[in-house]
């Protein structure tokens, strides 16, 4: 029996390609729904560049001031500080308090839930990144050179238990946790100056906080904003008031083994799995079922306001429900038992889009699209440096790359598995980078990125092939190394890898055999890949999508290697161990045996003047040349890449709302149309789920 992705593909691809273009829009009406009852957001588009103003009058939820009324609780104003948070969204309209919502998540312990809640961060990304705004802190300044940050935290924060939040609480996360070599945790990127030593963090009071770095940190706003600190990313700030107990400096009967990972210290921490553990966040874990559900409850000092003054969030509970297999998933969704779904955490795909729209009525769940801000689709890359030194050779070749980009035919991905949606593309940074919207030059440079190897071009393949002379020496229809032996492109996968990328995978098989290659599918067991590709021991990686942003040098990884997980895993290794005594260590051991496998990159080839580049470029306080940089390590990839192959560029992500629920924005409410799938930007945190709400809230009380 086919199924539905499998019935789409076959036999109802165009009806599925219409009627994906038919709800892109973002509208998600039903059939026969009036335009007047459909609960689309209102028509404001993007957010308020400047902070606004704290409204002159607050407003609580009903349960809230029973509880101060009963004594149990302080009166708002009390609660939140006197210049708390106002949420600047254009699309908002007025709400309404109460209900509960329902989430379908993969795992009750995924730090997804966390992309949920932008609560415990400094800054804020706004308009899709193109802004940056407040968040815990209300100003902040450097000086001249941006080797000196003050941030300004709002005064009367509170943690959900209660008790105050100050600066002591970062201090605490950096003195007795990252400076505290017992403890794993370690300084991030944003901690680091431009040579990459560590800052010096003082606290002058309660609400002020000063980073110093040895040399220029222009990109310190933009970290600060990215990933959901205490969720994906560092930290940034740990309850003192209420971790200390479990910390030997404070109390020294806490057992040596205070910080592993079954540790009390980690468990108290874990604001995911543990209720009563205080958080920063507009709801609090009420209960937990390994699983199965976690409930989180508002939290009373939540910090932010809309414009009308009204505390946040306006839904009572968030029930998180969870369930791994993508296909019970989808059932509950088709039968109205899930009330809100980001789809890029569930699994769902373009293919799903039919299912959902024939149970639209049924389930009251409306479908709507975001852009995912995907520079890539399902993507391929060799590894660089992988270990058996012929294939490290000619994989190291531009043109065999570039070759085997021409033979690719994009075109059929395009239809196959992106329903005609999004734009061919040779693999770029996500196309909603801040340096492609800077006008004519930026998309100018996107666009040569994009196009670069783009065409579909068989014959232009198998001319490159045979100039780098890898022909069939031995008449059996296969090309051959140029010395005569065996060529074959291994295309590694983990074994547990969606359809979208096993479809592509078997398209590029089909295509770089029709040039004359061997081309083999290896499925690979998930446990241990990643260390097996740090190492050297695969030899490509097809199941990955690039969508770093905002920008190019916030998260530099695909454009330069800087860790081990990406195109060329030891040069990224020894680029993260500069600076430190490993870097000058184990120089005459075999560069796959040393600890961990490292190597430098060829003297005045690509990686090494990437990385001079990017030494450069996080020195430069200007941005207009920081971005001048960026588009110098742009050309290098146009030159003498790809070094990653992308496929489809800024497809649609799929997203679910119930016809009930308001102020969740669509396409034409958000500035960039929206930018799902980067961790950095955290989706849906940044669009401030805190303001959803029921417009019939007594009818969604389970």
């Amino acid at each position: 029996m086919l199924d539905r992705r499998t019935f789409l593909y076959g036999t109802g691809l165009t009806a599925g390609a219409v009627m994906l273009g038919a709800c892109s829009s973002g509208e998600g009406e039903q059939s026969g729904q009036s335009k007047a009852s459909k609960p689309a957001a209102s028509s404001g588009k993007g957010s308020e560049r400047k902070p606004l103003s704290p409204p002159k009058k607050l407003t609580e939820a009903p349960m809230l001031a029973d509880q101060v009324k009963a004594g149990k609780l302080p009166e708002l104003a009390r609660r939140i500080p006197s210049s708390p948070y106002v949420v600047p969204h254009k699309w908002l309209e007025p709400a309404k308090y109460g209900g509960n919502l329902n989430i379908l998540v993969p795992e009750t312990n995924d730090l997804q839930i966390l992309e949920y809640m932008y609560g415990h961060s400094l800054l804020r990304f706004l308009n899709d990144a193109l802004d940056i705004g407040p968040g815990l802190v209300e100003s902040f300044e450097s000086n001249e050179d941006a080797s000196e940050w003050t941030l300004h935290f709002r005064k009367g924060l509170h943690w959900s238990d209660g008790q105050p939040w100050t600066t002591a609480d970062i201090m605490f996360w950096w003195e007795d946790m990252v400076l505290n070599t017992d403890h794993t945790e370690v300084p991030p990127d944003e901690a680091k100056s431009g040579k990459g030593t560590v800052m010096k963090m003082t606290a002058p009071d309660e609400y002020t906080l000063v980073l110093t770095y040895d040399a220029p940190a222009p990109l310190t706003p933009m970290r600060l904003a990215g990933y959901v600190n205490r969720g994906n990313g560092s930290t940034w700030m740990e309850p003192k008031h209420y971790l200390k107990q479990y910390h030997p400096r404070y109390n020294k009967s806490v057992s040596k083994n205070w910080a592993s990972a079954d540790g009390e210290f980690e468990k108290k921490r874990n604001q995911v799995q543990t209720p009563g553990c205080p958080v920063m966040t507009g709801w609090v874990l009420k209960s937990y079922k390994e699983g199965r559900q976690a409930v989180w409850e508002r939290n009373p000092y939540y910090w932010v306001v809309d414009r009308e003054g009204r505390q946040l969030p306006n839904v009572d509970q968030i029930t998180f429900r969870a369930n791994k297999d993508v296909e019970v998933g989808k059932l509950q969704i088709q039968q109205g038992k899930v009330d809100y779904v980001h789809g890029p955490f569930t699994g769902l795909t373009l293919g799903d889009v039919s299912g959902f729209k024939q149970t639209e009525k049924r389930s009251g769940m409306q479908l709507f699209f975001w852009d995912s801000g995907t520079g890539t689709g399902s993507m391929f890359f060799f590894n660089y440096d992988y270990e058996d030194p012929k294939m490290r050779a000619l994989v190291r070749k531009p043109k065999f790359r570039q070759a085997l980009s021409y033979a690719f035919k994009r075109e059929d991905a395009r239809k196959q598995i992106y329903f005609n949606t999004g734009e061919l593309s040779t693999g770029t940074m996500s196309p909603k980078a801040k340096e492609y919207q800077s006008g004519a030059e930026g998309q100018k440079v996107y666009k040569q990125w994009r196009d670069s190897y783009v065409k579909y071009d068989p014959d232009k393949a198998k001319a490159l092939l045979d100039e780098l002379g890898l022909k069939d020496t031995n008449g059996d229809g296969k090309r051959e190394m140029p010395d005569g032996s065996p060529l074959a492109i291994r295309l590694d996968f983990p074994a547990d890898t969606g359809t979208e990328h096993q479809q592509k995978n078997n398209m590029l098989k089909r295509d770089w055999e029709a040039v004359g290659l061997t081309v083999k599918l290896n499925p690979v067991a998930p446990e241990g890949y990643g260390d097996q590709w740090a190492n050297g021991k695969l030899a490509s990686q097809c199941a990955w999508e690039v969508s770093s942003g905002p920008d190019h040098l916030a998260q530099v990884a695909w454009m330069v290697p800087v860790e081990p997980s990406r195109w060329a895993p030891l040069e990224g290794q020894m680029y993260n161990l500069r600076g430190t005594p490993a870097e000058k260590e184990q120089l005459d051991v075999d560069p796959f045996k040393r600890t961990p496998p490292r190597m430098a990159p060829e003297k005045g080839g690509p990686i090494d003047r990437l990385w001079k580049l990017y030494d450069q470029a996080k020195l430069e306080p200007d941005e207009i040349r920081r971005r001048q940089i960026a588009f110098q390590m742009v050309k290098i990839h146009i030159e003498e890449g790809p070094f990653f192959m992308g496929t489809i560029a800024n497809t649609p992500a799929v997203m679910l709302a119930h016809k009930d629920l308001r102020n969740v924005p669509r396409k034409e409410n958000l500035s960039q149309g929206g930018f799902v799938n980067p961790w950095q930007h955290p989706t849906p945190a940044v669009y401030d789920p805190e303001t959803y709400f029921w417009q019939n809230p007594d009818k969604h009380i389970t």
